[in-house]
């Protein structure tokens, strides 16, 4: 799950209350945003203690026509269930391993023969993430290292056809309202600028973690719930709208991803391919509209909208992870214990209809 601001620096696996709140109209503190390719995919997230098995798991996602899934990092069992499966799999590295990734490529090397070369082939690895949401911050330094040394392994190994990038939070802007002035932060820019350069020459996307919610449960009542939901999207009158430029956003998630193309824009590169990596909605935890009606709103929601792109990229199909598979029981207290799509038991928390945006 996306770490916001400080806590997404220290490279912590939580969410806090947003550092931006894109109104309704205009911004309030600080920065983020995210987005960008085609089908719809679920993070599995494994912070619990009383989930299915991973043979399981995976024969819900083909059950249920969950196209990619995400790990935060690597798991046997799991990739092992994986094995012809035919999902696209995105696999994180550890936070604590992107040190060493940068520093000695022969650990790298040992990392890509461990956790890819023996299921390369059976499974569809879509992409390495070399870290979460570790810019800016400490280990922000370490992340293109990690990638090279990443990238520099599996074409040693001969695995190939498996981009290699990293998932940033929101956190990374330092402007984002309007969309057409999204900016990368100064504590960010310096590392981001280089990272989006070297994934433009490889032709692999920027992971990019996006939640509306935040934005609207810190908003103090300034973010209009539609506008968060991505009402229009479900056909219904748009709640509000921001226009930039002549051009009328009608939803956050889409005014969050076209920040972002901007930031990367003002970075000195043209059409990189954003990908949202994780975005979600809380059905319970006591948060401010954390609700199943919400949440099963908001999910299904961007199923239906991803493919048209955005304002932006008119057509363009975002890719997009919902996170989470199942509700987490050793996360934190709150809301993050109530992300996921299904209890451990394999009941739905609501109906997520993920055929629905094979006709967008």
């Amino acid at each position: 799950m996306a770490a916001v601001a400080a806590a997404a620096a220290a490279g912590a696996m939580t969410k806090t209350a947003a550092p931006w709140v894109l109104a309704c109209g205009f911004l309030l503190c600080l920065a983020g945003f995210p987005g960008a390719e085609g089908a719809i995919g679920v993070n599995y997230g494994m912070v619990a203690n009383n989930l299915p098995a991973p043979e399981q798991v995976i024969s819900m996602y083909k059950a249920k026509n969950i196209s990619y899934v995400r790990l935060f990092h690597p798991d046997t069992a799991v990739l092992t269930a994986l094995r012809g499966s035919g999902i696209g799999v995105v696999l994180g590295t550890l936070n604590e391993d992107l040190q060493r990734l940068a520093s000695d490529p022969s650990y790298a090397a040992s990392w890509v023969a461990t956790n890819v070369q023996p299921f390369a082939g059976a499974v569809q690895f879509r992409y390495i993430n070399a870290g979460n949401e570790v810019i800016p911050g400490d280990s922000a330094s370490h992340v293109l290292p990690a990638m090279q040394n990443l990238e520099s392994a599996l074409r040693s190994a001969g695995v190939t056809g498996v981009a290699v990038t990293t998932a940033v939070a929101t956190a990374v802007l330092g402007a984002s309202y309007p969309p057409s002035q999204g900016a990368f932060s100064e504590a960010a820019a310096p590392v981001m600028a280089p990272i989006v350069s070297y994934l433009s020459s490889k032709g692999a996307p920027l992971l990019v973690n996006v939640y509306p919610y935040f934005a609207y449960s810190g908003s103090a009542g300034q973010v209009a719930l539609g506008y968060a939901l991505l009402s229009a999207a479900g056909g219904a009158a748009p709640a509000s709208t921001v226009t930039d430029g002549g051009v009328v956003y009608t939803n956050m998630f889409d005014a969050i991803v076209d920040a972002t193309h901007a930031a990367v824009e003002k970075a000195g590169v043209q059409g990189l391919e954003l990908v949202v990596s994780e975005t979600g909605w809380p059905s319970g935890g006591g948060g401010d509209g954390a609700t199943v009606e919400n949440a099963a709103a908001y999910n299904n929601n961007v199923v239906r909208h991803v493919g048209g792109g955005t304002p932006r990229r008119p057509g363009k199909p975002v890719e997009t992870y919902l996170f989470a598979m199942f509700n987490e029981n050793q996360k934190a207290e709150g809301v993050e214990q109530h992300f996921g799509l299904f209890q451990p038991d394999m009941s739905e928390v609501y109906h997520v209809d993920f055929t629905a945006g094979s006709s967008s």
